[in-house]
């Protein structure tokens, strides 16, 4: 298996046509299909469903999509880093960040960063604190801005100065919007949608709920709190949620009371091999924070 076929594979499952996608990769039909057929041998999986006009994925070829296309992004990434100028540092840094206020620290010091180096570019993934941490343990991320608490004692953490503060959107023709605030027990009885649960952020909302936690109406969870948003005001409910700096139409932000805030961090791990490019930017962050000392 190299990445020539992967490519062909992820071409075929885009265009699930197998002369278009031929005809876009510049190769004929029947040898677009042979490269197939010969990467189901390898894997012993059938990865196509086949008729005369089209094919679509099977199960397992949803699968592996995922994979081809995690294993042909680092191998770009990994042809960038060994091939950029040697006088002019280049290069990708890609970093996974939570749905944070701190995202706008992170954004000054990549654009102070880019200042200096102009070659180099960033590359943003956004998730939870477990998707993050997974892709920073595979190696396609360099760098995680993790909202705490979570255990990141495996890893080297600059901690973000602005704190996050919790609080629920809520759908302003509820009786709740009338409020100022959100207090234990204020929830019960409404549809609230959450963060995933048996996390640690999730763990620590329950504590703040106390006894009312076991009584509230979790309908569902999120990781995108922006599709959270839409199902919430459909359904005139709430979202518990970070405070952002944005707004969404006929919804209103009420903080918990008392008050809840959190902090955030960037995490790396020590001593793995990254490009120049995310080296040098670790450095300028960990100056950064020596020179606000």
């Amino acid at each position: 298996m190299d990445i020539r076929v992967l490519e062909y594979f992820l071409m075929a499952a885009r265009e699930e046509n197998i002369t278009k996608a031929a005809q876009l990769l510049h190769v004929t039909q029947p040898t677009l299909s042979r490269q197939l057929m010969q990467l189901e041998d390898e894997l012993g999986v059938k990865l196509f469903e086949r008729t005369n006009h089209s094919v679509l994925l099977t199960d397992e070829g949803f699968l592996f999509r995922r994979r081809a296309q995690d294993i042909v992004a680092m191998a770009e990434k990994a042809k960038s880093e060994v091939t950029q100028n040697e006088e002019t540092l280049s290069g990708i840094i890609s970093i996974g960040c939570n749905e944070l206020r701190s995202v706008q620290e992170l954004a000054q010091a990549m654009t102070a960063f880019q200042s200096r180096y102009p070659r180099v570019k960033f590359e943003l993934y956004s998730g939870s604190n477990e998707e993050i941490q997974e892709r920073i343990e595979q190696g396609s991320l360099d760098i995680g801005l993790f909202l705490e608490p979570f255990n990141l004692t495996k890893y080297t953490t600059l901690s973000m100065q602005m704190k996050e503060r919790w609080g629920a959107l809520i759908h302003r023709e509820a009786a709740l919007a009338a409020q100022d605030t959100i207090h234990p027990g204020d929830l019960v009885g409404t549809l609230v949608m959450t963060i995933h649960v048996n996390t640690p952020a999730h763990m620590e909302l329950r504590q703040w709920s106390g006894d009312f936690a076991k009584d509230m109406d979790f309908s569902a969870n999120y990781n995108v709190l922006h599709n959270a948003v839409i199902v919430a005001r459909e359904r005139k409910g709430a979202v518990i949620c970070l405070e952002q700096d944005c707004h969404y139409d006929d919804m209103k932000f009420l903080p918990l009371e008392p008050e809840l805030s959190v902090g955030s961090a960037l995490a790396w791990k020590e001593g793995r091999i990254v490009s120049r490019a995310a080296k040098a930017f670790l450095q300028f962050l960990q100056q950064q924070e020596e020179e606000a000392e």
